[in-house]
C-alpha cells in the first residue's frame, strides 16, 4: 500500500526567534504547494513565534521533547500542557541526542510517549543503533528493544498517531549515511516488529522516517525504497535552500 511521505525538520538548539520566524516564513511560502506531510520542530523558545507563522499552513508545529509529567517541581522541563497551549501538534521523543547525551532510557521515553498521546499529540518516536552496536551485529536487536519498550502500553487505537524515525546514530552529523539498502532493511525489520505487536494492517500503515544525514542529494534514493516513508532532517532543515529540495523530492 502507499503511505504518505512525511518530512520533518528538527532545528535542534539553533535559531533566535527572529531567525526562526524568517525560516518558518520561507518554508510556509515555498512548501505551500508541497504534496507531502510536513513538520518543523523549533526550540521551545521559538514555538510561539513559529506557531503564529505556520497557523493555517500545511506545516505542523512540533516540539523536540516534553517532560514525563504534566506539571510540578521539574526545574528546566516543559510540559505537554504548556506545549498544547502554544498550539504544538506533535512531539519528537527518544531522539538519539536525548538517549545518549542526556541518558534517557526506554522507560522514561515510554512515559513521555504515553503522556503525549493522552494529550492528543502525534509522536515521532526515534530508534537507532550506535556504530559499535551495528559493528557487533546488534542493529536489529537495539531497534527492536527501543521500539517495543518505547511503545509499551500504547493501545492499537493510538498507533495511527505514532511515526517511527530510524536514526542510525553513526550517521547523524557525521556525513556518513546508511546506504538506502541498509536503511530500508532496518525499516522493514521495524515494520515486522510493529506487525507482531499490533497486526499487519497497523504495520502497513505506520510511517517510518529515516533520519541520518539526509540531504537533497540522497533524499530521492532513500524515499524510493519500499519501507522508507519520509525523513527526520537535522542539519539540512536549518535553511530553506537545503530543506525545500528534500521536502519536495521528486
Amino acid at each position: 500500500m502507499s503511505r504518505p511521505y512525511y518530512i520533518a525538520g528538527n532545528w535542534k538548539m539553533h535559531k533566535t526567534r527572529a531567525e526562526a520566524a524568517e525560516l518558518a516564513g520561507a518554508l510556509a511560502s515555498r512548501l505551500a504547494d508541497g504534496k507531502h506531510k510536513y513538520l518543523v520542530a523549533p526550540s521551545f523558545t521559538s514555538l510561539e513565534t513559529v506557531g503564529a507563522i505556520l497557523r493555517g499552513t500545511n506545516i505542523l508545529l512540533g516540539a523536540q521533547d516534553c517532560a514525563p509529567a504534566e506539571q510540578g517541581a521539574h526545574t528546566g522541563e516543559v510540559s505537554v500542557l504548556q506545549l498544547k497551549d502554544l498550539g504544538v501538534q506533535a512531539v519528537i521523543l527518544g531522539h538519539s541526542e536525548r538517549r545518549h547525551i542526556y541518558k534517557e532510557d526506554d522507560a522514561l521515553i515510554n512515559r513521555k510517549v504515553k503522556l503525549a498521546l493522552k494529550h492528543g499529540f502525534e509522536v515521532i518516536l526515534c530508534v537507532g543503533e550506535l556504530l559499535e552496536e551495528r559493528e557487533a551485529g546488534r542493529a536489529e536487536a537495539v531497534c527492536e528493544t527501543q521500539t517495543i519498550q518505547g511503545l509499551e502500553g500504547v493501545s492499537a487505537a493510538d498507533i495511527p498517531k505514532i511515526t517511527i524515525a530510524y536514526e542510525p546514530v553513526w550517521a547523524i552529523g557525521t556525513g556518513k549515511t546508511a546506504t538506502p539498502e541498509d536503511a530500508d532493511a532496518i525499516h522493514a525489520f521495524v515494520r515486522k516488529v510493529i506487525a507482531r505487536l499490533y497486526g499487519t494492517d497497523a504495520a502497513e500503515k505506520i510511517i517510518i522516517q529515516y533520519g541520518g544525514s539526509v540531504k537533497s542529494e540522497n533524499a530521492a534514493q532513500l524515499m524510493a525504497k519500499e519501507h522508507i516513508d519520509g525523513a527526520l532532517v537535522g542539519g539540512a532543515a536549518l535553511t530553506a535552500e537545503t530543506f525545500v529540495p528534500i521536502a519536495k523530492f521528486a
